[in-house]
């Protein structure tokens, strides 16, 4: 059997594949087992930050996993403290807690909420507002904070204790509060629910009241962090400083690490045995990670992600074909004037470009690092599919 029919055969169909089975790659160019070529913006859904296999990055990580591979957290572990030392400093916020995954991070964070509402109100303080249109992760709570109806089926009971508003509308947030309310959870651009992108005045006013009535700011980054909107992380771009941020895809550069992050007040609320992991912090990871943080908080590395974004967006521009294009960074939504996004997508690998989608749009998060000579590339390869599908 082959790659594919080993697939369908033993691993569970949750994913609806494109059908290419990939081998090798280096920065945003890969190749499947015939030897085919692709551009790849999609970075593995925005993991591969520095693009495959960065040399840098892999001398980090093989040589951690020479050295020491793996410690339990009862153990204190250097590269750990290293990153979240960075982290902390970057960010302006004062401690990490590490997992695996951005559905992780987005757990811890709405346990560090309810706990911090629970040690100063009491237990019946416990409800966290989202947004439709969310995407916050694929476990049972996380999912629950999710504000999309349709990932709210199958698996009940779901946990309780969210409420979901519009985006972009103060009033719709301010009526939905109430004594119950202890936290709020956005991304400030919705990558799953289609590229949506909020406005600086809505967040700030929604900051400002939330501080001033207690309600922690939960800002998931796990989209939107580690240099993709041309920023550390995106909350920088309107200004605002959130009670927890919570990050993860290209934070490791390719290996699975999740992080909350807790400003001054928070940082205390978590105790021995109320939280925890046996794989995060693991030092590889962390490995990889050190040097992710230290490329890519470069300021002359980020004001490159943006002048990428630019450019990208104006090659987009000319395309016959492209309704509107969202943008931040290098987080791209692509709205199609007729054509079908999936379709599309579909017809763009078998043309030798990996893209995704985002409900009706394309969606593009490529490396950070990626070419101009890439850009061109794959700008060309989706203008030629999208002339042939029309």
């Amino acid at each position: 059997m082959n790659t594919k029919e080993k697939d369908l055969k033993y691993i569970m169909h949750t994913y609806g594949r494109y059908d290419v089975a990939l081998k090798s790659a280096n920065g945003a160019t890969a190749y499947d087992e015939d030897g085919k070529k692709y551009i790849d913006v999609s970075s593995g859904i925005g993991v591969n930050s520095l693009g495959y296999c960065d040399r840098g990055w892999v001398k980090a990580v093989a040589e951690q996993a020479g050295t020491i591979q793996h410690m339990s957290n009862y153990f204190y572990c250097s590269r750990a403290s290293n990153l979240a030392e960075k982290l902390c400093t970057l960010t302006g916020l004062s401690k990490v807690c590490f997992g695996n995954s951005g559905a992780e991070a987005n757990e811890c964070a709405i346990k560090i909420a309810r706990k911090y509402s629970f040690d100063k109100y009491g237990a019946q303080r416990n409800e966290i507002i989202t947004l439709r249109n969310s995407f916050h992760g694929r476990t049972v709570t996380t999912l629950a904070a999710t504000g999309q109806d349709v990932f709210h089926n199958y698996f009940f009971p779901f946990t309780e204790g969210f409420k979901y508003v519009e985006a972009d509308n103060l009033d719709s947030f301010k009526n939905a509060v109430s004594g119950k309310t202890c936290a709020v959870m956005l991304e400030l651009i919705q990558g799953e629910g289609g590229l949506n992108i909020l406005s600086r005045e809505y967040v700030q006013s929604l900051v400002r009241y939330c501080n001033e009535n207690d309600i922690l700011v939960i800002i998931d980054e796990v989209q939107t962090g580690a240099g993709r909107t041309g920023r550390l992380f995106a909350f920088e771009n309107y200004g605002i400083t959130p009670d927890v941020i919570t990050a993860a895809k290209g934070l490791g550069g390719g290996l699975p690490i999740g992080v909350c992050i807790c400003g001054e007040k928070l940082k205390d609320v978590m105790t021995p045995s109320t939280h925890g992991t046996t794989f995060g912090a693991n030092p590889v990871v962390c490995a990889g990670a050190n040097y992710v943080v230290d490329k890519i908080s470069d300021t002359e590395f980020l004001n490159e992600v943006e002048t990428k974004g630019k450019y990208l967006q104006q090659k987009l521009s000319s395309i016959d074909g492209i309704k509107n294009i969202r943008r931040m960074g290098l987080m791209v939504g692509i709205e199609l004037e007729s054509a079908d996004a999936h379709d599309i997508a579909v017809k763009c690998v078998e043309n030798g470009l990996l893209i995704i989608t985002a409900k009706a749009l394309l969606r593009m998060l490529p490396p950070l690092t990626i070419s101009y000579e890439e850009i061109d590339e794959a700008v060309k390869i989706l203008e030629k599919t999208i002339k042939e599908n029309n």
